[in-house]
């Protein structure tokens, strides 16, 4: 079984702050995209989530996938940059 990969923020793009513009966005709650994502099959909390939005936590390879199904949106836009 090969174990979650982690994705790290570096400089200029962090990844939970675009899961958390695109989240508020949509008008979805926390709660229920940890809903959303334990439906697609990977392991999040609540706590986790929120440490992810707030980039004090990395996201697994798992979660990011489920995430992105569960807004509806592209990897580039999970990805977009500040600089952008």
């Amino acid at each position: 079984m090969i174990e979650d990969t982690s994705i790290k923020n570096d400089g200029s793009i962090q990844i939970g702050s675009n899961i958390k513009k695109l989240r508020e966005a949509k008008g979805i709650k926390s709660g229920d995209l940890v809903r959303q994502v334990h439906l697609k099959g990977a392991n999040i909390t609540a706590f986790s989530l929120s440490k992810i939005e707030a980039n004090t936590q990395h996201i697994k390879a798992s979660q990011l996938k489920a995430i992105k199904e569960s807004l509806n949106c592209s990897y580039e836009e999970l990805f977009t940059s500040d600089e952008e």
